[in-house]
């Protein structure tokens, strides 16, 4: 049986999306308008919705149903 590789992330999720979200406008930045620069920005915006969703999950002010 293998086990997993458990890596201690330093950086946030929050931090690692908005730093990928990022990466992909700046690649999408220098692509020809075509199928992979709006991959490029779409992949971007997913990031983007990951954070916001990640953070507003931690935030002080969400309560669990009742």
């Amino acid at each position: 049986m293998q086990l997993r590789r458990r890596i201690k992330q330093t950086i946030s999720l929050e931090e690692r999306l908005a730093a990928e979200a990022l990466r992909l406008r700046e690649q999408a930045k220098l692509l020809p308008p075509g199928i992979e620069r709006e991959r490029a920005i779409r992949k971007a915006r997913l990031a983007e919705t990951g954070s916001h969703i990640s953070e507003w999950l931690r935030s002080p002010g969400l309560r669990p149903p009742v």
